[in-house]
Order: C-alpha cells, then structure tokens, then sequence
C-alpha cells in the first residue's frame, strides 16, 4: 500500500486489477529515463534555478542589512554590492527556469505520445472478450486520461515536490544555523503539514476521487454507447429517452464531483489552518529574538522572505499532492494494462505462417468458452481440403462462429490442434496467419476513412487499379463512381453513411484484393437485394476458385453450391455431404430445409 493510497488488490468494475503504486512508479520512471541526455540538462538548469531561488531570502536580508547600516544620501557601495547579488540571484532564478523549461516540454510531448501509443498497442493485443467486456468509450477515456495523467505527475514532481523538497530543508537548515529554535519550530510545523496533506489525500479524499473517476468514465462510455446506436434510437424515436438516461448519468457524475471538490474544500481549510499557525509563530519568534537584540532589521528580512518563500511552496505542496493523487488515479488502469497479458500470444520465436493451398485440420480439439460448465467441442476432428468450399449451417449456438474464430485464432484450444497446412497455429505468428485469411463479416465494420483506403486495408500498398478491379469484381464500382468524390468519399463511422449493401460490397471488394488462400464468408450476401446478389454470386463464384472458403450463410443459394456442407448440432458435426443427398437422407438439415422461408434455412 502506498501513501497516495493505491493499493495492490485494487480492481476495475469489469475486474481487471489496478496497477500498484511501484508499478506507476516503475512505468514513470521508465518514462523519465527513456531519453537521459534531455533528462540530464534539465536537472542542471533546474538545479541552477533552486540553487538561486534558496538563495534568495540570504540576498534579500543581506541587502536590508546593508541598508539599515547606511547613511541616506551618503555613498553606500555596500548597498550597491548586496542589490547587484540579489539582482543576479533573482535573474539566475528566472533565466535558468526558463531554459530549464524549454528542454522539459519537448522532454514531456515525446513521453507522453510514447504513452498514448503503447495503451493502444496494448489495446490492440487483448482479444476478443476483453473488447467485449470493456466499452469502446471507457477505453478511450482511460487512455487519453492517462496521458494527461502523465503530464500533471510528471509536471507536479519536477516544477513542485522536488523544487519544494530542497527549498523547504534548505531553509529550515539556514535557520536553525542561526536561531536553533526558530528552526526547530519551522521544520516541525513543515513535517506536520505535509503528513497532514498526505494523511487527508489517502484516506479523506481517495474513496470519494475513485468514485469521481467512475463516473467520468462512464460518461464517455454512455456517450459512445448512445452516438454509435443512433440509427436505433432514431428508428425508434427514442431521443428524449436516451437524453434523459444520459442526463441521469451526468447527473450522478455532477453528484460524485461535488462530493469530491468538497473533500478537497475542508482539505485545504486544513491546510490553510496549519499555515497560519506556522506565520504567526515564525514571525512572532522572529520579533522575540529582535526585542531580545538576537536579530537585526536583516535578519528580520531574511525570516519574512524566507516565510513567503516557504508559504508559496507549502501552499503549492498541498495541491500539488492532491493533483498527484488525480494523476496516479487516472493513469493505473493504462498501466495496468502494460500488465496484463494478451488472450493470445505468439510463442517465443515463432516464425511467419507460410502460405500454402489452404489445409485446415482440426485434430482432437477441444474447446471450451470461459465461465461455461462445458465445452463446446470434445475431441472434435475435421479436414477441410485445399480449395474446397464447405458450407456450415445448423442451429443458433451450434458451433458455426466459434469455428472460424478458431481457425483465425481468435481463441486458443484448450486440447488438440488446428493445423493449416501443416502448421499449427499457434506455433505461427497470428497477425501473418490472419493475413493468410480473408473475411467478409454479416455486418462489415468500416473505418471513417476514404473507400480506397477501406477496399485496400488488406493490401495497404495496392495500386488505384488494383482497388477498382476489386471493387468491379464486388459490383461496387458503380456506387462508387457515382459518388461525388468517388474512391476519395469518406464512409463515416463504422461506414454509416452507406446502405448495408454498399458496405457489405466494399467488404467483399476487400477480400477479392486481399487475395488470400482462405475464404470466411459469414453471411456475406445478407444484405443483398436479389439482383445484387446474383451478380456479388458469380464474382465470388470466381473468387472461390483456387482457394479455401468457409461458408456460413443460411441462404440456399448459397448453401446448396457447396463442396460440402457441414450441419452442426452443440459443436459436433451431424451430417455432411451436399445439398441433394442431405435433403435425400432426411436428417437435421432436410428439416432446416423444409423449414426454410424464402430462400433461408431455419435456424
């Protein structure tokens, strides 16, 4: 447990456990030393500056000494002197801070994109349910809070805690060299406000800041959740709905805010108390050892300078440690996903997947999703030959998805192998096997980008030429020629200002320049009307040819064109064989079949 009150067995609401505080302060100071040399100039400034900036109550009372010895009107070369040192100590002051400054912001923009960048990357790695569990928006909070965390850390520690540190003992050092009590005192009262603001961040203010950040988060959770449903809520004229539930969520936030902004109110009432209580009594000590002729007017000096200096940097000291507290709580989740381990992971030293004709075996596999009391495959075998198409159907819940997130390694088997020509999978790099293997999902996400560079994600250095013979062979050329800016047209988000055709096309055209020897086509043809899909049929028709496809669809078109089709019952494979003959055996799919409703096989 630490100080500022983060603790090892701390959790998230989705149970992903908070970083410690040695693991912050391990990940800051991996930061901070990722580039020495600009660390290394900006101490020597720095040092320079607090060196000045202690010395300057000494300036201060030397020259108020030398001006109570001196005559008015009379020549005073010491008063000259005593100014000229506290002109140059206060100049060294700000020049050196400035030239310190200027090395830190540099210094803090490259850690702080290095930050920003590594939670996405770790984003990026976590699979499947993690993304499942974890809303889009709370992420990007996280994430973005994280990096401002940085800075206001970052920013406390070097400009305050550090400067505060060396002026404050410095200080205090001077002045019990010269009035024992006096300093004796002065260190108390500084001991006894900085455990006061530490004992008020940790257990006055933590609870209420943590409940804060909870609710901040889900703002931008809500929010994302609300703008990206806004077709439904549309369709359903929901909007004074959504509004009122998005109310209520800020509504609970601006509660937990006020709570916590009060908590820092009655801290800093605290605080203010005790810095009062150190003013009186410094300057009240000071004038006792003048009337007791222990003081001079400068020595009364150099104790009022070196108070205002002290309270400066005490008062900045309390908030600082409240605003380090706000950036060690934004910033745990983010590095407690540099943490957390992926779902799936590349073994150590595990090669590029070679291309091959397109093999896929299944080998004993056994398959279980996490937090089900059984699994969905036992000991379940299966060789798919090179160019073959094979159809799955079979009930909602059946098996189907699970088996093409298998072969992409979405998840990992808990017994047996999947094998794609001859390699198992998870002895291969999964970004090159995913490479190998092109899907057209039964609701195509998007990017908001142009057409041309959402056709060519999978082949991001394909020519013009290319992208448009894929999109001619997905018939969407046309659509797209029509638009105002064609391939340059920008799609929205998630694609969302093109029809679910459209973008069903666009997918399709992705996959024809991807060119890969693996086919997943999951209800690719969904979305088509009637004419669109003949035509999108002969195009894939074409595109099958040499390569690997897997089918999930329940259209009997295009069911009934298969190799084989595969009729899957709780993750075993009932029946197979082609369309004909498994009508003619009167088993689990002739019943699908004869369920069908306009083209479509009951499920």
């Amino acid at each position: 447990m630490s100080d500022l009150g983060l603790d090892d067995e701390d959790e998230n609401p989705n149970g992903q456990r908070k970083a410690s505080f040695g693991q912050i302060l391990t990940f800051l100071w991996r930061c901070w030393t990722s580039q020495p040399i600009a660390l290394a100039a900006f101490f020597a400034l720095f040092v320079l500056s607090v060196a000045a900036d202690l010395y300057l109550p000494v300036a201060a009372g030397a020259l108020v000494e030398a001006l109570s010895q001196a005559q008015p009107g009379s020549p005073a070369p010491g008063v000259d002197q005593a100014y000229l040192i506290f002109i140059i100590a206060a100049f060294v002051f700000y020049v050196f801070r400035n030239l310190a400054s200027r090395y830190w912001n540099p210094f803090a923009a490259r850690n702080m994109k290095s930050i920003v960048t590594n939670a996405y990357g770790d984003v990026l790695r976590f699979g499947a349910d993690w993304h499942a569990n974890n809303f889009a928006g709370a992420t990007v909070r996280r994430v973005t809070r994280a990096m401002n965390a940085y800075d206001i850390i970052s920013d406390n520690i070097a400009w305050f805690v550090l400067p505060a540190g060396v002026v404050l003992v410095g200080l205090t050092v001077i002045t019990a060299l010269q009035w024992p009590m006096i300093g004796l005192f002065l260190g108390l009262m500084i001991a006894i406000y900085v455990v006061a603001v530490v004992l008020l961040s940790r257990y006055y203010i933590l609870a209420r800041l943590r409940d804060y950040n909870s609710a901040d988060t889900k703002i931008g959770a809500t929010l994302a959740d609300m703008v990206g449903s806004h077709p439904s809520v549309m369709a359903f004229g929901a909007e004074q709905r959504e509004l009122e539930r998005f109310t209520a969520v800020v509504d609970d936030w601006r509660i937990k805010a006020t709570r916590t902004w009060m908590r820092f109110t009655d801290a800093w009432a605290v605080q203010n108390l005790l810095l009062f209580v150190l003013q009186a009594g410094l300057i009240g000590l000071v004038v006792q050892e003048w009337s007791q002729g222990r003081a001079t007017a400068g020595d009364a000096a150099f104790a009022l300078t070196s108070f205002f200096v002290i309270l400066g940097y005490l008062r900045n000291l309390g908030e600082t440690v409240q605003m380090l507290q706000r950036g060690f709580s934004d910033i745990e989740d983010v590095v407690a996903y540099t943490h957390q381990a992926a779902d799936i992971t590349d073994a150590k030293g595990a090669p590029a997947f070679a291309r091959g004709q397109g093999e896929i075996r299944f080998d004993g596999v056994t398959f279980q999703y996490q937090g089900q009391s059984e699994p969905l495959y036992a000991d379940f075998s299966l060789t798919i030959s090179p160019g073959e198409t094979v159809a799955l159907v079979g009930p909602t819940g059946a098996g189907k998805t699970t088996f093409v997130k298998l072969v992409q390694r979405l998840y990992d088997v808990s017994g047996g192998a999947i094998r794609i020509d001859g390699q198992d999978v998870r002895a291969v790099q999964q970004a090159s096997l995913r490479r190998a293997i092109a899907l057209v999902p039964q609701d195509p996400a998007l990017f908001h980008r142009s057409l041309f560079e959402n056709i060519a994600y999978g082949r991001p250095d394909a020519s013009r030429e290319a992208v448009e013979q894929a999109a001619r062979q997905a018939r969407a050329h046309d659509f797209i020629a029509r638009l105002p800016k064609g391939y340059d047209t920008e799609v929205g988000e998630r694609g969302v200002k093109l029809s679910g055709g459209e973008r069903q096309r666009v997918a399709l055209a992705r996959a024809f320049l991807a060119d890969a020897p693996i086919l997943i086509l999951d209800e690719a043809t969904s979305s088509l009307d009637t004419e669109t899909e003949r035509d999108v049929q002969e195009a894939m028709a074409a595109l099958k040819t040499g390569r690997t496809t897997i089918i999930i669809a329940h259209r009997l078109s295009t069911v009934r064109e298969a190799d084989r089709i595969l009729v899957f019952e709780r993750g075993k494979i009932v029946e197979q064989g082609r369309h004909t003959d498994l009508v003619a055996a009167g088993g689990l799919y002739a019943r699908l079949n004869a369920l069908s409703v306009g083209g479509l096989i009951a499920a």
